[in-house]
């Protein structure tokens, strides 16, 4: 590949696959994806930006039925620990919810972050050290793109201690563990988020996130347009 301009069509593509991207946790099939399309969706997550080129990612492929097993008994365990700092009305509508696809799922997938790579001294990092867990996460949306894009769903399950998956895994303390996904083909992919569709909450207003100058800030005269299209969703493709 060269750095050839993309095209308006390939835009196009871009752009569908960002906004039809979704968090998928109940609608995988048992469809195994095969070796090539992985490989495709790890190299994306590969040639993700970092900062100093660290490139701190790691990738485990959990596909054994065992530790999946021990990994939904960790999710159980802290989900049902959750639960109990909602009130009454939000715990019932968070135990209903389905949050994970670890068994339903042909491929989970552990991305870690080792921040020691390319020893101590790393172009970006002195005065911001976590800037290995942004690169990684820089590296989570590549792959989440790329996965979308071979229509395979994407679901990143957030319950469940690190402790936990240090000791199933054997990974070693200081790699951190920034990501646990589930990964597979799906029925079908909702036009709406799950916890949206639900009620559960909302996609915010972009114009009321995006400021000018400091916090808060109004815009200048020559981004009053800017402001306009940010607030009527002229900038949705």
């Amino acid at each position: 590949m060269g750095n050839e301009w993309i095209t308006t069509e390939e835009k196009k593509a871009v752009y569908k696959t960002i906004y039809a991207r979704r968090d998928v946790r109940s609608l995988f099939t048992p469809e195994p994806i095969p070796s090539e399309t992985l490989a495709r969706i790890l190299s994306a997550a590969h040639h993700a930006g970092s900062v100093g080129y660290m490139q701190p990612w790691n990738f485990i492929l959990v596909e054994d039925k065992a530790l999946r097993r021990k990994v939904k008994e960790a999710f159980l365990r802290e989900r049902n620990e959750a639960a109990v700092l909602f009130d009454d009305e939000k715990r019932i509508q968070y135990l209903s919810f389905k949050l994970e696809g670890i068994l339903e799922a042909p491929t989970n997938l552990i991305v870690t972050s080792e921040s020691s790579r390319f020893g101590p001294q790393v172009i970006g990092r002195r005065s911001m050290p976590e800037t290995d867990i942004y690169s990684t996460c820089c590296a989570i949306q590549n792959l989440w793109l790329a996965a979308r894009a071979e229509n395979i769903g994407v679901g990143w399950v957030s319950i469940l201690k690190r402790e936990e998956l240090h000791a199933i895994f054997q990974i070693p303390l200081p790699i951190k563990i920034v990501a646990y996904l589930c990964l597979g083909f799906v029925t079908h992919f909702p036009a709406v988020p799950d916890l949206e569709r639900a009620g559960w909450g909302k996609r915010l207003p972009l114009d009321q996130l995006v400021f000018f100058d400091a916090w808060k800030g109004p815009p200048s005269e020559p981004r009053q347009d800017l402001a306009a299209f940010l607030k009527n969703g002229k900038s949705l493709p």
